[in-house]
């Protein structure tokens, strides 16, 4: 056991499952599933002889990770622990978790009992998304713009608000000062820390020399991938400087903000194997944010060369406004999204009265289902309801899930900022994923019973383990995500959606140009082109994948998209829900009324076309039954075992923020 974890499995008990397979989500040909493709590319770690996790390894390191971080935390303030008792605990959290009833959030089960979590005693790396404010940005000119690319350059998902519209006014630099960026993530959000202090402040302007940092194709070793060089970062500076230059005297403006934090978003993408998500949130009345994804008025900001993709834009709505105008805007591409922060600050659950906890709450995540404190951080983890046998294992079932993400919170994050936050909300996030399978299998009615059953019991062991670690109760503890990568592994649907198609569709994922996991694929038959947006880096890949046997979105209303929705909002989250509804074009009509018939159910809600032709490389894509028999008639057998076994892969690509595919696609 390495010397940072303090609590370990047995060898005994791990042996029942050495020789067992799990039962991994979503067949896609030639015995090869989607599940297993997206453990071994983002979770799997490299073992200390360089060889591959397999499942029932990593999932024991996730499991004694969260248990040594109880059990330092108890030890470290002199609280009760018996070691009996936690492995009893611990044991049935792993088989819960091998049996897919619930699993930690992509990034821990990447990065929970490494030795940068446990070893650092360093929660930073487990954490999802957050969200970062720019309404004092007077007071603090670059910081919310240096905090969102280093968390980005983590993989955390991050909203920003244009709050700070109007309160600073650009300068020409005084002068110029030499300056050597230091090879790190910290030295690459220095520079544009420096550079956007220049024209804020009009002190000296720096001259960049990026000698010292590492060229292309080095590996990366404590998140994995490779090095992209400086090129990303140099060409981002340059597009900074071109928007600030030649400007003293104007206010920065609301495109000002959001065009500085796409393109800090847009370096992370070139630079690193993580890719960025945004949200940005907006005024509903301010007209140049409205106009921010209008190609045609700004050509500038799509493409390749742009940077105006890098974001999910959203507005900040107030109940009984008129939804007309947004609504045609969202008809052409889905933007903007809406968020009703009073509703946030003023309710947990609708189900319940209001209290009013929220109300220092200022944002929320670039998924949506996390409302935010500024530099607040997303906690979260996902139940499964399909994958219970009954109601009695399913409430049993929440309390292990409650427990992990509970533990997360006791660890510090690396910023003084966040952890005044945390450790005063201890917000966390138990999500439930499969919804619209459940109701579908087993009716709507029960899902609520399990939904508003289930949060109870989660506040029932939020107060048994609050009171134990004499911490203060979480002032939320329950959401949906959108899932998508976990939930591959468990094979359910995503979140509240209904499935991309009845049975059959094809999915795209994205990796690493010339990695080992993109060459497996390729020698296995799947078809391998540039990712548009980023060609040099990175591929996208094709699968057929056979999903659940229930209706598919195009075959749901918008109103029963709307109301699922709506109902896990006020039964279950009391945190937000995550929902993109998509809707056809005989639809687009009546998303206003959709708006005013639920105003005041959401907190937050985003609406996508249903059409292929919206997104470039869409991560799901409808086939005509012949295309996907062909392509699934051209897969092999996925050499995994080559991969496992191999001493010499970099470390997988992790999870990226919470995690939604839409989140980083360009639309058209």
């Amino acid at each position: 056991m390495p010397d940072f974890l303090s609590f370990q499995l047995t060898d005994a008990f791990l042996g029942n499952y050495r020789n067992t397979v799990p039962e991994w989500g979503f067949p896609m040909g030639a015995g090869n599933t989607l599940g297993e493709h997206s453990w071994i590319t983002r979770y799997a770690r490299n073992k200390p002889d360089g060889t591959r996790e397999r499942f029932h390894e990593g999932l024991a390191r996730v499991i004694n990770g969260v248990y040594s971080i109880q059990k330092d935390y108890a030890l470290q303030s002199r609280l009760p622990w018996d070691e009996a008792t936690a492995h009893r605990s611990a044991e049935e959290a792993y088989e819960r978790a091998f049996q897919f009833k619930w699993l930690p959030p992509g990034r821990s089960l990447w990065m929970m009992g490494s030795e940068m979590v446990n070893g650092r005693h360093d929660g930073s790396p487990l954490y999802n998304c957050s969200f970062v404010s720019t309404e004092n940005l007077a007071d603090d000119p670059t910081g919310p713009f240096t905090q969102l690319m280093n968390e980005s350059m983590l993989g955390i998902g991050v909203g920003f608000d244009t709050r700070g519209a109007g309160k600073v006014t650009l300068h020409d630099p005084s002068g110029v000062y030499p300056h050597a960026i230091a090879d790190s993530r910290e030295g690459w959000c220095d520079a544009v820390g420096c550079l956007l202090r220049a024209y804020f402040t009009g002190s000296r302007l720096p001259n960049f020399d990026y000698s010292r940092i590492r060229a292309a194709g080095t590996p990366i070793k404590t998140f994995g991938g490779v090095a992209a060089g400086p090129a990303p970062l140099m060409k981002g500076i340059k597009q900074i400087t071109a928007l600030l230059r030649n400007r003293a005297g104007d206010a920065v403006t609301s495109r000002d903000i959001v065009d500085i934090q796409n393109i800090c978003g847009k370096i992370v993408v070139s630079g690193n194997v993580r890719r960025s998500a945004e949200i940005a949130l907006g005024d509903a009345g301010d007209e140049e944010f409205l106009n921010l994804k209008d190609w045609k008025v700004n050509p500038e900001r799509m493409g390749a060369d742009g940077w105006g993709w890098l974001s999910n834009n959203s507005v900040l709505a107030s109940g009984g406004q008129d939804y007309g105008y947004l609504s045609e805007r969202i008809k052409a591409n889905g933007e903007p999204g809406l968020y009703w922060l009073d509703v946030a600050q003023r309710y947990g659950r609708l189900a319940d009265s209001e209290d009013n906890k929220e109300y220092r709450t200022k944002g929320l995540n670039p998924c949506g289902e996390i409302p935010l404190e500024s530099y607040e951080k997303c906690n979260l983890v996902e139940t499964f309801p399909t994958r219970a046998t009954d109601f009695q294992d399913y409430m049993r079932t929440l309390k292990f899930a409650f427990l992990f993400s509970k533990s997360v919170t006791l660890l510090p994050v690396m910023w003084p900022e966040a952890n005044e936050v945390m450790a005063r909300n201890r917000r966390i996030g138990v999500s439930m994923s499969g919804v619209a399978q459940f109701a579908e299998a087993q009716g709507w009615h029960e899902l609520k019973r399990w939904q508003d059953a289930g949060y109870k019991e989660v506040r029932r062991w939020d107060r048994v383990y609050s009171e134990w670690l004499g911490v203060r109760e979480s002032i939320r503890v329950t959401t949906v995500k959108p899932s998508g990568t976990v939930s591959l592994l468990a094979g359910v649907t995503p979140g509240v959606h209904w499935p991309r198609e009845r049975g059959y569709y094809v999915r795209t994922v994205r990796g690493l140009k010339g990695s080992p996991f993109v060459k497996v694929m390729q020698d296995a038959g799947y078809p391998v082109e540039p990712a548009i947006g980023d060609p040099d880096l990175t591929v996208v890949i094709t699968m057929p994948v056979e999903g659940p046997d229930i209706r598919p979105e195009r075959e749901v209303s918008v109103w029963e998209k709307a109301s699922l929705a709506a109902s896990a909002q006020h039964f279950w989250a009391d945190n937000s829900v995550s929902c993109t509804i998509t809707f056809r074009a005989d639809e687009a009509d009546q998303i206003p009324a959709v708006l005013r018939a639920f105003d005041g159910k959401f907190k937050s809600i985003s609406f996508l076309p249903d059409g292929d032709d919206i997104y470039d490389q869409a991560p799901y894509q409808r086939v005509d039954k012949d295309a996907w028999d062909a392509l699934r008639a051209g897969v092999k057998p996925l050499d995994w075992d080559r991969l496992y076994s191999s001493d010499s892969l970099p470390e997988a690509e992790g999870e990226n923020f919470c995690s939604s595919d839409f989140c980083e696609l360009p639309v058209k």
